[in-house]
């Protein structure tokens, strides 16, 4: 595949760049709590929200049980402007950068992904709103050959790091652009079912760019396709249900997970949520069962998740999955303004 018979040994002996690069380039990074990861997953999420600022970071933690495991880091912060005098169409814009490292060679993946969002009125009635949004990315990956280790450094049944290699490797960085787009429909009849409902599609690398160390034109990323669904309903004053739905295919690759949330909140005079708590199930379909705990103290929320695996890696990973950890700060900025905001699921 790479044209050398003993790099093309190497690197599916240690695992260091077909690996990571092919879950990576076939299957993007993603997040157990994919419903707080709105460039992610469909840039027309931008905006949706009941607060007009969000601000969010995120870690998580995988496989640590088998091998040395993916860790992968992001942060994201997105705002919501109001257009016009009315203020009935907003425009949201959004930045996110990311940074995964996994495997013996430190394989690194780092990413910027700047995003914008038109938030168009179509039923004012029923609350409802037209998105469309678009983000650029620029993604850097890289490995340290410093760390790898080949077959004719064992000499004698001993290692020795002096022993040349033989090997001719690549330069071991490589860079690439990627153009995504999205659609999303939300709406709140709140007069009818006192609830909200969303649903929207989305693709990632439109551009296809070369994914090689090699920077051989016969590897390219595929396309990401992208299906996200939602909705929040009030089944009393303070207990509230929300429902997700998130599938992604890439290639011959696909993800489909799927939950729910039950919460309790205590509400302030001014009938502003002082505190939420809620008890969550996810199902990563053939892969993973993932409770997920979420508490939210006026504007400041955190969850934690665990991938549970139930995947054909059960008898070596344990049943151990993937640890996750959200910190996420809400506000309305500026303050006081006489303008309707969208009325959207409360993911916080």
């Amino acid at each position: 595949m790479m044209g050398k018979i003993k790099i093309h040994r190497y690197f599916i002996a240690l695992g260091i760049v077909i690996l990571p690069c092919s879950a990576i380039a076939q299957a993007d990074i993603h997040f157990s709590q994919f419903y707080e990861t709105s460039i992610l997953r469909n840039p027309a999420l931008i905006g949706v929200a009941s607060d007009n600022f969000k601000v969010s970071a995120y870690y998580r933690n995988q496989w640590s049980s088998i091998t040395n495991p993916y860790q992968t880091f992001m942060v994201d912060a997105e705002y919501r402007i109001s257009l016009g005098s009315l203020g009935s169409d907003f425009l949201s814009v959004g930045l996110l950068g990311f940074s995964d490292q996994a495997g013996d060679l430190d394989q690194k993946i780092s990413g910027v992904y700047p995003a914008v969002t038109f938030n168009k009125s179509v039923n004012p009635d029923y609350n409802a709103y037209l998105s469309v949004g678009f983000t650029a990315g620029y993604v850097q990956y890289s490995f340290d050959p410093s760390k790898a280790t080949f077959n004719n450094q064992f000499q004698g049944g001993s290692y020795n790091p002096l022993n040349p290699t033989f090997e001719s490797l690549p330069v071991p960085k490589m860079s690439t652009y990627d153009i995504g787009a999205g659609i999303n429909y939300n709406f709140s009849p709140a007069e009818v079912t006192k609830g909200t409902y969303m649903f929207g599609v989305s693709g990632y690398h439109f551009t296809q760019p070369e994914f090689s160390y090699y920077h051989s034109n016969s590897f390219t990323e595929n396309v990401r396709l992208n299906v996200n669904a939602g909705m929040v309903h009030d089944i009393t004053n303070t207990i509230v249900m929300q429902a997700h739905l998130n599938y992604a295919q890439q290639g011959t690759y696909n993800e489909f997970i799927i939950g729910g949330l039950i919460g309790w909140r205590q509400f302030e005079v001014s009938s502003k949520s002082q505190f939420e708590i809620y008890a969550d199930a996810m199902y990563r379909v053939n892969d993973a069962i993932i409770p997920v705990v979420k508490m939210k103290y006026k504007n400041v929320g955190v969850g934690i998740s665990y991938d549970v695996n139930t995947s054909s890696l059960t008898e070596a990973s344990n049943m151990q999955g993937g640890l996750e950890l959200t910190l996420s700060i809400t506000s309305q900025l500026p303050k006081n303004r006489d303008y309707k905001y969208t009325v959207c699921p409360r993911f916080f």
